[in-house]
């Protein structure tokens, strides 16, 4: 059950995000002639005012189909409603409204949830491990997600963002040495011996960090503070998301291990569900805000490699040439296609489940 609800967020994130796409064509009066969930052939199809609706077979995706793409469209080239004959600024909104409509949803979720669930309340002492990486020091040294850390090397952490700091720092500052972690499981003390891995001359364990919140909260007094507070929250997720993607260029070879699959993210949204409706919204939120900034990076068959063509194209006078844009666009549906299918398989092979099958 809870599989099945992380697979409707997915599908959920997709329909908005495309949606976005498709609103932002029809409100300008740019012709659509197609709204799509997943790619090749379609297994269910309807048609309406022009429009046809599919659900496809693979569903990694989704696409809006313009009559711009189609050879056999009887409608004129030079049709002022087709989006290539549009001014460039509406067809840039069209291209980036399913990036915004992916950030609208995060917002008002987490706007949403707050309202509803309240705010958190004081911090209790220590740090949460919100994840651990397979294979990772900190799951090496047997840490799990849940776990509270109180103090390392017998220096007691603080509350809230400050000991986040504080326990990253010692762990940053010491590559390659043991360290002697406090650690609070189920309401038992224990002590983990954990020795960082020596990347670049830093420390990193292989695990995410959070404040402390316990899982206790207050009621929100008013509007205002669910609005201040969810957008606090989204904020910081969005940050981290930047960062994290930034990553993938200044530290390619570390970050892209990192790198989770349709599966992993599954998996991800299952552990979160089973929390309830607070870990949903969670999930939710996030992978919504992961869409759009993935969407937003300017490589191409992206939202924001399309907005590059546009932009070359302001610059330029007039569009990119057609062969070359085609050529791109083939190549990197087939970049995408086969990276999604490697992570896949990395990330099936490395389901709990499925090792338990194996004897691993």
């Amino acid at each position: 059950m809870n599989v099945l609800a992380a697979l409707l967020v997915l599908g959920l994130l997709i329909v908005i995000h495309e949606a976005g796409h498709f609103l932002a064509a029809r409100l300008q009066g740019i012709r659509v002639n197609g709204f799509s969930i997943g790619f090749g052939p379609a297994i269910w199809k309807i048609e309406r005012g022009g429009v046809t609706y599919a659900l496809r077979v693979l569903p990694l995706g989704g696409f809006v189909s313009f009559p711009d793409d189609d050879d056999d469209s009887p409608i004129p080239a030079d049709d002022p409603d087709l989006l290539r004959n549009r001014p460039i600024p509406q067809r840039a909104l069209v291209i980036s409204a399913g990036v915004l409509a992916n950030l609208l949803l995060a917002w008002v979720v987490l706007v949403g949830h707050t309202a509803l669930a309240g705010v958190p309340g004081d911090p209790d002492p220590g740090v949460m491990v919100m994840a651990v990486q397979q294979g990772e020091p900190a799951e090496i040294a047997g840490l799990q997600a849940g776990d509270q850390i109180l103090s390392i090397e017998g220096l007691s952490l603080g509350r809230g963002e400050k000991a986040v700091k504080e326990a990253v720092t010692p762990v940053r500052d010491n590559p390659s040495k043991v360290l002697s972690l406090e650690v609070q499981r189920n309401g038992l003390v224990r002590v983990i011996q954990l020795t960082p891995e020596d990347h670049q001359g830093q420390g990193r364990i292989g695990a995410q960090l959070q404040a402390n919140f316990g899982g206790t909260t207050r009621a929100v007094h008013g509007l205002g503070e669910a609005i201040a507070s969810g957008s606090e929250q989204f904020g910081g997720l969005l940050q981290r998301t930047v960062a994290g993607y930034g990553a993938l260029f200044t530290d390619f070879g570390t970050t892209a291990q990192q790198v989770s699959g349709p599966v992993k993210i599954v998996e991800m949204g299952a552990q979160l569900s089973s929390q309830g409706g607070s870990g949903l919204a969670l999930f939710m939120a996030l992978i919504s805000i992961n869409l759009a900034v993935l969407n937003a990076l300017p490589l191409p068959l992206l939202d924001g490699g399309q907005l590059v063509f546009i932009l070359l194209e302001g610059l330029r006078g007039r569009p990119m040439p057609e062969r070359l844009q085609l050529i791109v666009m083939q190549s990197s549906f087939l970049l995408v296609v086969g990276l999604s299918v490697l992570l896949i398989v990395r990330d099936t092979s490395q389901l709990s489940v499925v090792q338990r099958l194996l004897g691993q």
